[in-house]
């Protein structure tokens, strides 16, 4: 009797799990987190430091059999330093993210995990830049792009219309418009909490 419950217990768990992932699902909801920028230089004799930021905006996910797309769009705040020569260059970047991610997911009854990864196109709606050290006040400042390219790869938790995601955005496209002495590429973690509404 109990080997028979145990099985019936089973076949109703992988019943269930199977299901999960098979049926056709639609989401939108809200979304926002923290991150964690750094400037990559190349060329040149630069340091870059991190600094935070923040991200808030909505999302959308199509799936079914495990898979799921997942576009998103949201407001991003980065920020991070570079140092030469005593001299510190704060650069704020300010912009709209346009990330469309291929995601796996894999749990049941609303519990469970996710990976994702995919593209990640920034349009950038503010450049502040501002200088500290001796040499603030005579230091050029930087020409940057108004677009970014990258390239996303994350894992989260689901808890029922909740997901938890921590990421690393690679910057692929150079951030400099018209100095070949460097090249500026934007990196960062990002921490994010969504609500699923639909």
């Amino acid at each position: 009797m109990k080997k028979i419950t145990l099985l019936l217990a089973f076949i109703f768990s992988t019943t269930l799990f199977a299901s999960a992932q098979v049926i056709p699902s639609f989401g939108f909801g809200f979304k926002g987190g923290v991150n964690l920028a750094q400037l990559s230089t190349s060329g040149g004799t630069f340091d870059s430091g991190n600094r935070a930021g923040f991200n808030a905006g909505i999302f959308a996910r199509i799936g079914a059999l495990g898979v799921n797309l997942q576009p998103e769009l949201y407001y991003a705040s980065k920020s991070s330093t570079s140092t030469s020569n005593g001299t510190t260059n704060t650069v704020t970047f300010n912009s709209i993210d346009l990330p469309v991610l291929l995601g796996f997911k894999f749990g049941a009854l609303g519990l469970g995990g996710h990976l994702h990864t995919g593209p990640l196109v920034s349009f950038l709606i503010n450049k502040d830049q501002t200088f500290s050290g001796a040499l603030g006040s005579v230091t050029s400042v930087r020409d940057y792009k108004n677009q970014d390219l990258a390239w996303v790869f994350g894992a989260g938790l689901d808890l029922k219309s909740l997901s938890i995601d921590l990421r690393y955005e690679k910057g692929l496209s150079t951030l400099n418009s018209n100095d070949g002495s460097y090249q500026d590429k934007l990196n960062l973690f990002n921490l994010s909490l969504s609500i699923n509404i639909l």
